[in-house]
C-alpha cells in the first residue's frame, strides 16, 4: 500500500512539475512552490539523474515482497507514466526540454499579463482615471 501511495505521489509531483504553472495563473503565489519544483524536474531529466523517489519506491516494493509490478490500477496505468518503458537518454532530454518549454510559456504569459496591468494602471493615472 505504501508503494502505491508513493507512486501516486510521484505521479502527482510530475504533473505539478509540468503543469503547475497553470495553478500560478489562478493563484500567483503558487509560483513560489512551482518554480523550484519545475527547475528540479527539468534538471533531473536534463542531467539524467534518478529522482530520489525512485530508489525509495524500489525499496518499498522489495520490503513488501512485490515484484517489479502487480496488477493494480497504480501499477498498470500510473507506473508506466512515471517510468515510461524504453525511455532513452534522448527521450529524457526531450522531456526535460518539454518541462522547460511549457513552463517558460506559462510564466511568460503571467509576466506579460502583469506587465499589461501595470501599463494600464499607468495609462489610467496619466489620464486622471481613478483606479480602485
Amino acid at each position: 500500500m505504501a508503494v502505491h501511495m508513493l507512486v501516486a505521489l510521484h505521479f502527482l509531483f510530475i504533473l505539478f512539475v509540468v503543469l503547475g504553472g497553470f495553478l500560478a495563473v489562478r493563484w500567483p503565489r503558487m509560483a513560489y512552490l512551482h518554480i523550484p519544483a519545475a527547475l528540479w524536474g527539468a534538471v533531473v531529466e536534463l542531467q539524467g539523474w534518478i529522482c530520489p523517489l525512485t530508489p525509495l519506491e524500489h525499496r518499498f516494493r522489495q520490503a513488501t515482497g512485490h515484484g517489479a509490478q502487480s496488477s493494480g490500477f497504480i501499477d498498470r496505468y500510473i507506473l508506466p507514466l512515471v517510468y515510461p518503458p524504453g525511455l532513452t537518454r534522448e527521450g529524457q532530454i526531450l522531456l526535460g526540454l518539454l518541462v522547460v518549454a511549457v513552463n517558460v510559456a506559462i510564466y511568460g504569459f503571467l509576466l506579460s499579463r502583469k506587465q499589461r496591468k501595470i501599463m494600464a494602471a499607468r495609462d489610467d493615472k496619466k489620464h486622471g482615471i481613478d483606479c480602485p
